[in-house]
């Protein structure tokens, strides 16, 4: 079946962003929990505390993104071809419309945490499909990290191209690695 949509994941994906994950779980005290599900189970005053280091970080970090070589002329080619985007993200509205604005981007939907829908949870993904009106056999998954991966299997997407140059990091998941956005632009135009 052609392709007709592609849904990117954010922070890592179409942006390179210098986020300490460990360092931040650390301060946070995740204990093995997924940073958001960790915080949305905590009572206050604690709740509000943490909220403001992740997004102290956060916002450090998107600051200092920088656009992945090449991203912008993939969506471009996507949407020439007529393909539906989307972008998903853990991150917040305001740090998604900063780097819209600042990179010129522009996707067809964006689902951000305000939502309420994280990965590694599938229902972003669904929430996307049902928006932009795409079958799951229509789509790709386009992320960096096993979070990208859950969610998707987790809706039966299984179009999943991660853009990663660690490849041996993802070897046993049974998914397409990416090392350059140019790499994953030759595989989608073969879909297509």
């Amino acid at each position: 079946m052609r392709l007709k949509g592609a849904i990117f994941d954010m922070d890592g994906t179409v942006f390179d962003a210098p986020y300490d994950w460990k360092k931040i779980k650390d301060e946070l005290k995740t204990e093995g929990k997924p940073i958001l599900v960790h915080i949305k189970d905590l009572s206050e005053p604690e709740k509000s505390v943490k909220w403001k280091i992740l997004e102290k970080y956060e916002q450090e970090a998107t600051q200092q993104a920088v656009l992945k070589d090449g991203m912008k002329e993939f969506i471009r080619f996507l949407k020439k071809n007529h393909l539906k985007t989307a972008l998903v993200t853990n991150n917040s509205r305001v740090n998604v419309d900063f780097l819209l604005d600042k990179f010129r981007l522009t996707f067809d939907y964006v689902l951000s945490r305000e939502r309420g829908l994280w990965k590694p949870s599938g229902a972003p993904f669904l929430a996307v499909l049902d928006e932009l009106g795409l079958r799951r056999k229509e789509c790709c998954v386009i992320g960096d990290t096993r979070f990208d991966i859950e969610a998707a299997r987790e809706v039966k997407i299984g179009k999943i191209f991660i853009l990663n140059r660690d490849r041996d990091k993802f070897a046993a998941n049974d998914v397409k690695v990416f090392s350059t956005v140019q790499e994953l632009r030759e595989h989608v135009a073969s879909l297509l």
